[in-house]
């Protein structure tokens, strides 16, 4: 079996990409820059620049299964530039692989796109299931519906798809778990607004073991990327405290000062997301880290 990989270098491309070639997976992959390209014989790089829309098409050579996890990250600075640049290098990416498979002879059969559990609705009381059809009311949101529905499109050229709607990711180096240590670590941590809102975390393992998964059984349809477990904040920022030796003393970060130091970008780290997990459970996915505790003690 040979995929091919966007984004394959990044945070979860790359654990998915080690996954893979343990499996036996092969990998091609596409980057923007000429230097990252290796040529192995399961692991295979090629060039693309989405900007110009060129793209090598020997990329799709062997391969069955396209995974999209391509994209400019959502933990910087929201400029009105930058805004573009989050859903441009989700949808333009997407574009120019669905164009480039209109119009040349392929095997691929699957078409597997991250997400993001921020298509949900704020609440602190309700349960978000894959079909809840209500889409967040603000950037994320927006996000979201663009970026599923530049996935949807390859149901027309009769290319099954699957979108993988990735929670708060835990990773040792990267991801927000990276940016919620610093602080800590001065002896600065504290909760988030009300420290109330639901954190439906994953540990970096499970998402890529969930991503391996529907390559190997060709998932379709929508499912939710989060461990079994969600907490809230405050939660979340006691627990890793403890598991850093250190404190939690300050109060919480009121609302208004974290509107003000970031701006529209606050509703990232102020939204409340309560996901569950049981539809990836219910076709056979096994989570190796269920509760926050142990994947914490795994990564710090």
């Amino acid at each position: 079996m040979r995929v091919l990989i966007t984004g394959a270098t990044g945070l979860i491309g790359t654990e998915l990409t080690r996954l893979c070639r343990e499996k036996g997976i092969k990998v091609n992959y596409l980057t923007t820059s000429k230097s990252k390209i290796e040529k192995e014989e399961d692991y295979q790089g090629f060039f693309w620049d989405p900007n110009n829309k060129e793209i090598e098409t020997g990329c799709l050579d062997g391969v069955h299964t396209i995974v999209h996890l391509a994209g400019a990250s959502i933990a910087e600075p929201w400029s009105d530039s930058y805004k573009r640049k989050i859903i441009k290098s989700r949808t333009e990416t997407a574009d120019l692989l669905f164009r480039t498979l209109e119009k040349t002879s392929h095997h691929v059969e699957n078409f597997i796109s991250a997400s993001a559990i921020g298509v949900y609705p704020s609440s602190l009381e309700k349960l978000y299931f894959e079909d809840n059809e209500q889409v967040a009311d603000n950037f994320v949101g927006e996000v979201v519906r663009k970026w599923e529905a530049a996935a949807d499109q390859f149901e027309s050229l009769g290319i099954d798809v699957a979108k993988i709607r990735v929670g708060l990711v835990l990773a040792e180096d990267g991801g927000m778990l990276e940016k919620i240590k610093k602080p800590i670590s001065l002896n600065m941590g504290a909760a988030l607004g009300s420290g109330k809102q639901w954190q439906s975390w994953i540990h970096l393992k499970d998402l890529a073991g969930i991503f391996l998964f529907a390559i190997e059984n060709q998932l379709t349809g929508v499912y939710n990327a989060v461990a079994p477990n969600p907490v809230t904040n405050k939660e979340l920022t006691k627990e890793l405290a403890a598991k850093m030796g250190k404190s939690i003393w300050l109060p919480n970060v009121p609302k208004f000062a974290l509107k003000t130091l970031l701006g529209e970008m606050s509703e990232i780290v102020l939204s409340s997301q309560l996901v569950s997990c049981k539809k990836i459970e219910q076709v056979g996915y096994n989570f190796e880290y269920t509760n926050l505790s142990r994947a914490l003690g795994d990564l710090t």
